[in-house]
């Protein structure tokens, strides 16, 4: 399991060197590197995790450029590795939890860089960040955002219409959501989880508990589930504000037995873990590879196939940051993606099956102990969720 655990850094340090280091460096928060990914400036990181933990997970980007020097490798100093560091633009240093990197990146000030920063919260808060991200309106009123979870490549969407909201693929970081639901004065009302995921721990229940929203969960992911919850099933609309802007489920098996994807005001189609921009749904994440693949295909090949070819596209995750569009969406038509997504254009079934049942990525970090917790089995404390959910999503068949 990767760790969250940081070596001392600071804590060893005398306090007044402690309160110069917090004067020369600058913190840049989760929010301030995300904006700079999606906008694709330069960024330099020097990332002194250990070398299997930053070879597994790391921030990256178009404009991204990282080296990896393990902390134990500077506590002595950082001349070693002056000459792989430029000297004309900021060096963002970045640990595991901010204590190891606000270390280093003093000795890079003492040692003559000028423009130094560090990972505010380091890579813990850079997995936990929000982005909301407008998608478009709908067409008799109201929103549809997408909630970026850059560090982590999740996906959420917020339904909006006439005061009244839709959530979907919630986070484990429910405040984001009620925050934004009060920015724009709008009453949650309902909480979907589109199936059972295995890489994050849901806020789904959590949301709906603090809201008074209704939770549903698809029947079929649901046989173990301990709470109550709504069912959500094909055919059964929901309706959010007075506009009238249907969601219109639709049972579509693949990656989870009851992955139930939604139609949203006839424009949009929320896939879920079954279809991403650049590749599709693993079947195996259950131990049932064999059994899911031909559902798999049956959704893609034909489920799918038989709906508009102008629905844009909206996942529940993205694997790599070329998926990143305009302001960050992550967004597709879905006929362009039957043109271009490799997943989608694999004529032979058994051919098919092997490509989603074999030489996959590895597995979740914890991925069993997540399915148990948002089956309600485990209640593992906050910070045993944050470690369960290090590392990237990995519920794409490619990436």
């Amino acid at each position: 399991m990767l760790s969250l655990e940081c070596p001392n850094g600071t804590e060893k340090l005398p306090e007044i060197t402690k309160r110069r280091i917090i004067v020369s460096l600058k913190p840049l928060t989760a929010k301030e590197v995300t904006t700079k990914v999606i906008n694709k400036e330069p960024l330099f990181i020097l990332d002194v995790r250990n070398e299997s933990d930053f070879s597994d997970w790391k921030i990256e980007g178009e404009s991204v450029k990282s080296i990896n020097v393990p902390y134990f490798d500077l506590i002595d100093g950082v001349e070693g590795i002056v000459d792989q560091l430029p000297k004309d633009e900021n060096i963002l240093v970045v640990c595991a939890k901010e204590g190891s990197s606000k270390f280093v990146g003093e000795q890079l000030v003492e040692a003559g860089f000028g423009q130094v920063s560090y990972l505010s919260g380091g890579m813990k808060a850079w997995s936990e960040h929000l982005e909301p991200v407008k998608i478009g309106d709908l067409k008799d009123g109201g929103s549809i955002y997408q909630f970026v979870r850059i560090g982590k490549g999740c996906l959420s969407y917020m339904i909006a219409s006439n005061g009244e909201a839709l959530v979907v693929d919630t986070a484990r970081m429910t405040d984001v959501y009620e925050k934004f639901a009060s920015e724009q004065n709008l009453t949650i009302k309902y909480v979907v989880d589109t199936h059972l995921h295995a890489d994050h721990i849901s806020g789904g229940r959590k949301l709906a508990e603090s809201t008074g929203g209704a939770y549903y969960l698809p029947p079929k992911d649901a046989g173990e589930v301990t709470f109550e919850h709504e069912e959500l099933i094909e055919g059964n609309n929901f309706v959010v504000g007075n506009t009238t802007v249907e969601v219109q489920p639709i049972y579509s098996p693949g990656h989870t037995i009851g992955s139930t994807s939604l139609i949203v005001d006839g424009s949009y189609l929320l896939t879920g873990d079954i279809l991403f921009v650049e590749s599709i749904g693993r079947p195996d994440l259950a131990g049932k590879a064999g059994d899911w693949a031909d559902d798999l295909r049956e959704t893609l090949y034909s489920k799918y196939k038989n709906l508009s070819m102008d629905l844009i596209v909206l996942p529940a995750h993205f694997s790599q940051v070329s998926e990143l569009g305009e302001n960050g969406q992550v967004k597709a038509e879905l006929g362009e993606l039957y043109k271009k997504n490799e997943g989608l254009n694999i004529s032979d079934a058994e051919r098919f099956n092997k490509t989603v049942s074999e030489n996959l990525p590895p597995q979740p970090n914890a991925y069993q102990e997540i399915r148990q917790t948002n089956m309600g089995k485990i209640d593992p404390e906050e910070e045993e969720q944050r470690e369960m959910e290090i590392g990237p999503n990995r519920c794409a068949v490619h990436g």
